[in-house]
């Protein structure tokens, strides 16, 4: 099985789920434990660091990495 990786903003993605969900920056920001700036330069990054994808994946239950790879 081998998986392509699609070319999308990954920050954005998170930031659109979030406005979808009525989530707010501080919201998340708890559910990850860190600084609401850092959520504000997640949201401006292009990638993101797989384990990091993975727990806000966890938090919003929404699969990130289905919106970000594609089967090839």
């Amino acid at each position: 099985m081998n998986f392509k990786m699609k070319d999308v903003h990954v920050g954005e993605l998170i930031r659109t789920e979030l406005r979808l969900q009525g989530r707010t920056v501080n919201w998340l920001a708890e559910q990850v434990c860190c600084e609401k700036s850092n959520i504000y330069k997640l949201f401006a990054r292009k990638s993101v660091d797989l384990k990091q994808l993975m727990k806000i994946s966890e938090v919003l239950k929404h699969n990130f990495l289905r919106d970000c790879f594609e089967e090839s």
